[in-house]
Protein backbone atom coordinates (compact mmCIF):
# COMPACT_ATOMS: atom_id res chain seq x y z
CA UNK A 1 0.00 0.00 0.00
CA UNK A 2 2.84 2.41 0.88
CA UNK A 3 4.57 1.58 -2.40
CA UNK A 4 1.38 2.36 -4.36
CA UNK A 5 1.05 5.67 -2.51
CA UNK A 6 4.65 6.57 -3.32
CA UNK A 7 4.21 5.70 -6.99
CA UNK A 8 1.06 7.83 -7.20
CA UNK A 9 2.82 10.70 -5.39
CA UNK A 10 5.77 10.43 -7.77
CA UNK A 11 3.50 10.50 -10.83
CA UNK A 12 1.66 13.57 -9.51
CA UNK A 13 4.96 15.34 -8.75
CA UNK A 14 6.34 14.58 -12.22
CA UNK A 15 3.12 15.92 -13.78
CA UNK A 16 3.34 19.09 -11.69
CA UNK A 17 6.97 19.66 -12.62
CA UNK A 18 6.19 19.11 -16.31
CA UNK A 19 3.32 21.59 -16.23
CA UNK A 20 5.45 24.19 -14.46
CA UNK A 21 8.34 23.73 -16.88
CA UNK A 22 6.00 24.23 -19.85
CA UNK A 23 4.67 27.53 -18.49
CA UNK A 24 7.65 28.90 -16.60
CA UNK A 25 8.27 31.54 -19.22
CA UNK A 26 4.58 32.13 -19.75
CA UNK A 27 5.33 31.22 -23.35
CA UNK A 28 2.46 29.94 -25.47
CA UNK A 29 3.65 29.31 -29.01
CA UNK A 30 0.83 29.40 -31.52
CA UNK A 31 0.85 28.07 -35.05
CA UNK A 32 -0.36 30.31 -37.85
CA UNK A 33 -0.98 29.85 -41.54
CA UNK A 34 -1.58 32.31 -44.34
CA UNK A 35 -5.14 33.28 -43.25
CA UNK A 36 -3.94 34.16 -39.73
CA UNK A 37 -0.96 36.06 -41.11
CA UNK A 38 -3.26 38.04 -43.41
CA UNK A 39 -5.49 38.87 -40.43
CA UNK A 40 -2.48 40.18 -38.50
CA UNK A 41 -1.32 42.24 -41.47
CA UNK A 42 -4.79 43.77 -41.91
CA UNK A 43 -5.26 44.68 -38.26
CA UNK A 44 -7.48 47.76 -37.91
CA UNK A 45 -6.12 48.55 -34.42
CA UNK A 46 -4.65 52.01 -33.95
CA UNK A 47 -1.26 50.85 -32.75
CA UNK A 48 2.15 50.16 -34.18
CA UNK A 49 2.78 46.51 -34.89
CA UNK A 50 6.39 45.36 -34.91
CA UNK A 51 6.47 41.93 -36.55
CA UNK A 52 9.82 40.18 -36.67
CA UNK A 53 10.44 37.13 -38.86
CA UNK A 54 13.22 34.96 -37.47
CA UNK A 55 14.41 31.41 -36.68
CA UNK A 56 16.46 29.75 -33.96
CA UNK A 57 19.04 28.61 -36.54
CA UNK A 58 19.63 32.17 -37.81
CA UNK A 59 22.54 33.78 -35.92
CA UNK A 60 21.64 37.41 -36.76
CA UNK A 61 18.03 36.69 -35.72
CA UNK A 62 19.11 35.31 -32.36
CA UNK A 63 21.43 38.29 -31.87
CA UNK A 64 18.65 40.85 -32.29
CA UNK A 65 15.91 39.12 -30.24
CA UNK A 66 17.02 40.69 -26.93
CA UNK A 67 16.66 44.12 -28.58
CA UNK A 68 12.99 43.45 -29.25
CA UNK A 69 12.51 42.24 -25.67
CA UNK A 70 14.17 45.39 -24.34
CA UNK A 71 12.19 47.70 -26.64
CA UNK A 72 8.91 46.03 -25.70
CA UNK A 73 9.55 46.94 -22.06
CA UNK A 74 9.78 50.64 -22.97
CA UNK A 75 6.46 51.05 -24.76
CA UNK A 76 2.82 51.00 -23.72
CA UNK A 77 1.29 47.75 -25.01
CA UNK A 78 -1.78 49.67 -26.10
CA UNK A 79 0.42 51.69 -28.47
CA UNK A 80 3.00 49.15 -29.68
CA UNK A 81 2.53 45.43 -30.18
CA UNK A 82 5.48 43.10 -30.78
CA UNK A 83 5.13 39.73 -32.48
CA UNK A 84 7.89 37.27 -33.28
CA UNK A 85 7.03 34.95 -36.16
CA UNK A 86 9.34 31.96 -36.15
CA UNK A 87 10.21 30.23 -39.39
CA UNK A 88 11.43 27.15 -37.56
CA UNK A 89 9.80 23.90 -38.62
CA UNK A 90 6.46 23.43 -36.83
CA UNK A 91 7.59 19.92 -35.88
CA UNK A 92 10.43 21.47 -33.83
CA UNK A 93 8.27 23.60 -31.51
CA UNK A 94 8.52 21.34 -28.48
CA UNK A 95 12.08 20.05 -29.00
CA UNK A 96 13.83 23.19 -30.21
CA UNK A 97 11.78 26.39 -30.15
CA UNK A 98 10.26 26.32 -26.65
CA UNK A 99 13.58 25.32 -24.99
CA UNK A 100 15.30 28.12 -26.95
CA UNK A 101 12.71 30.67 -25.77
CA UNK A 102 13.09 29.56 -22.15
CA UNK A 103 16.90 29.54 -22.29
CA UNK A 104 16.95 33.06 -23.77
CA UNK A 105 14.16 34.48 -21.59
CA UNK A 106 12.02 35.48 -24.56
CA UNK A 107 8.63 36.55 -23.26
CA UNK A 108 7.20 38.30 -26.34
CA UNK A 109 4.37 36.70 -28.30
CA UNK A 110 5.77 34.00 -30.57
CA UNK A 111 4.00 32.26 -33.42
CA UNK A 112 5.27 29.66 -35.85
CA UNK A 113 4.45 29.92 -39.52
CA UNK A 114 3.05 26.56 -40.61
CA UNK A 115 3.13 27.24 -44.34
CA UNK A 116 6.67 26.37 -45.32
CA UNK A 117 6.16 27.47 -48.93
CA UNK A 118 7.50 30.97 -48.24
CA UNK A 119 6.96 32.11 -51.82
CA UNK A 120 3.22 31.71 -51.29
CA UNK A 121 3.08 34.36 -48.56
CA UNK A 122 6.17 36.62 -48.37
CA UNK A 123 4.68 39.07 -50.89
CA UNK A 124 1.78 39.55 -48.48
CA UNK A 125 4.29 40.87 -45.92
CA UNK A 126 6.12 43.06 -48.43
CA UNK A 127 6.60 42.77 -52.20
CA UNK A 128 10.28 43.71 -51.89
CA UNK A 129 11.01 40.85 -49.48
CA UNK A 130 13.11 38.03 -50.92
CA UNK A 131 12.61 35.78 -47.90
CA UNK A 132 15.87 36.51 -46.10
CA UNK A 133 15.76 36.70 -42.31
CA UNK A 134 15.78 38.45 -40.00
CA UNK A 135 13.18 40.79 -41.39
CA UNK A 136 10.88 43.18 -39.54
CA UNK A 137 7.65 44.84 -40.55
CA UNK A 138 6.49 48.02 -38.80
CA UNK A 139 2.91 49.04 -39.52
CA UNK A 140 -0.16 50.89 -38.32
CA UNK A 141 -2.93 50.41 -40.87
CA UNK A 142 -5.18 53.03 -39.33
CA UNK A 143 -2.50 55.69 -39.72
CA UNK A 144 -1.40 54.25 -43.08
CA UNK A 145 2.16 53.82 -41.86
CA UNK A 146 4.22 50.89 -43.08
CA UNK A 147 7.93 50.11 -43.24
CA UNK A 148 9.63 46.85 -44.11
CA UNK A 149 13.20 46.33 -42.88
CA UNK A 150 15.13 43.45 -44.43
CA UNK A 151 18.08 42.30 -42.35
CA UNK A 152 19.26 42.72 -38.80
CA UNK A 153 18.53 45.86 -36.81
CA UNK A 154 20.68 47.25 -34.01
CA UNK A 155 19.25 48.79 -30.84
CA UNK A 156 19.49 52.41 -32.00
CA UNK A 157 17.97 51.65 -35.38
CA UNK A 158 15.09 49.73 -33.78
CA UNK A 159 14.32 52.64 -31.45
CA UNK A 160 14.42 55.12 -34.36
CA UNK A 161 12.08 52.99 -36.46
CA UNK A 162 9.60 52.53 -33.62
CA UNK A 163 9.63 56.26 -32.87
CA UNK A 164 9.28 57.19 -36.53
CA UNK A 165 6.28 54.92 -37.15
CA UNK A 166 4.61 55.37 -33.78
Amino acid sequence: MKADHRVLSSILLIGLIASISNTSTGQDVKKIGIPELEKILKSPDDKLFVVNFWATWCAPCVKELPLFEKAAGKYDKSKVSFLLISLDFPSQIEKQLIPFLKKNNISLDVTVMTNLDYNSWIDKVDPSWHGNIPATLFFNNQKKKRHFHAGEVDGNELEKLITRYL
